[in-house]
């Protein structure tokens, strides 16, 4: 008994510095920025157009890429096919790239010399420095976070209830959007708001494929740049307490109700 609680002691200070070494540097940010610097950047157009500007094209971007991610995401829970693990692989590429590197690479395709780049010609569509170079950019960083959840999500639901629906006469179409996605749902919502966070934070890919228009990532550090410190905390300030609460009211959304 001395022992467990000897231990649950250790692991509760580890787990405590951890949090301290999240919460320090969010607290600094807050001591150190004052009240009237906060009052003037929330005045200014432009850092409120860039905030709009980073929620709006990270959402699209997973409403967009959901219509595609999802239905994948099914096929890899509920197959198995040769060459599985790659796939897996290249779903993960994204994330143990560096984000520059994932920049010049999707820049190489949809500049007005590369392929998507070509095609979006034929439309009138340009992508690199324009908002749809943005959401690109915020998809490819973001999307297995979408893909992994949901995957996980529907590997959960028992495929006796899809085989009993089949044999039921159900289509498989309906027995997706009736069975296996209402089951798996929190997964999928989890993994939607996962890749939409993920996606207003990020700044190296965006940063190589538009640098304007702005989003608050690349604003925080052209100001941190050009004007030091002083000019680009308080900005990082507002934008962080910007995404908390869109973190929490989506996680609010998301929570169980018999958990409230």
């Amino acid at each position: 008994m001395h022992k467990n609680k000897g231990i649950s002691l250790l692991f509760t200070f580890l787990g405590g510095i951890v949090l301290l070494f999240i919460l320090a540097p969010l607290a600094g940010l807050l001591i150190h920025s004052s009240p009237s610097e906060l009052a003037e950047t929330m005045r200014d157009k432009e850092v409120g157009n860039s905030i709009a500007l980073t929620l709006w094209a990270s959402m699209l971007a997973t409403i967009v890429f959901a219509f595609f991610a999802i239905p994948l995401s099914y096929i890899l829970a509920r197959n198995e096919f040769k060459g599985k693990q790659l796939v897996l692989g290249i779903i993960d590429l994204p994330i143990v790239i560096p984000h520059s590197a994932a920049g010049i690479a999707l820049l190489t395709v949809i500049s007005q010399q590369g392929v998507i780049g070509k095609a979006g010609n034929i439309f009138g569509m340009e992508f690199a420095g324009h908002t749809s170079g943005i959401v690109l950019a915020m998809a490819f960083v973001s999307l297995p976070f979408l893909i992994n959840a949901a995957r996980d999500g529907f590997s959960a639901v028992p495929e006796r209830l899809e085989k009993a629906a089949l044999n039921l006469g159900a289509s498989p179409i309906k027995v997706f959007f009736m069975i296996s996605l209402p089951l798996a749902w929190r997964s999928v919502l989890s993994g939607l708001i996962m890749m939409f966070a993920r996606g207003m934070s990020e700044f190296g890919a965006v940063v190589i494929v538009a640098y304007h228009p702005m989003i608050t990532p690349v604003m925080i550090y052209e100001r941190f740049g050009a004007f030091g410190l002083k000019y680009a905390r308080p900005v990082a300030l507002i934008f962080i307490a910007v995404c908390l609460v869109f973190f929490i009211l989506l996680r609010f959304l998301s929570k169980p109700k018999n958990d409230a």
